[in-house]
């Protein structure tokens, strides 16, 4: 199964870390340079709220890691 949305994205994530020789480092440092521009004109990044450790705080992470809750006997 193809999505092409998806297809794109990991496209255009691939040319940018070429750009940089797929160096993390400097993918990185050119996140958030690019970051520091768009604030620069004004726009807003919100924080992520803080993780409570062992709980979840995404719904993605709550199916994500549901079955390893269901095998320690877990409800959460």
């Amino acid at each position: 199964m193809s999505d092409e949305i998806i297809d794109e994205v990991r496209m255009i994530r691939e040319a940018h870390a070429e750009k940089f020789n797929f160096d993390l480092d400097a993918i990185y440092e050119d996140i958030k340079r690019s970051e520091e521009e768009h604030i620069a004109l004004g726009a807003k990044f919100i924080d992520p709220p803080p993780a409570t450790p062992g709980i979840p705080h995404s719904a993605y992470q709550k199916i994500r890691f549901a079955h390893y809750s269901a095998k320690a006997g877990s409800t959460t």
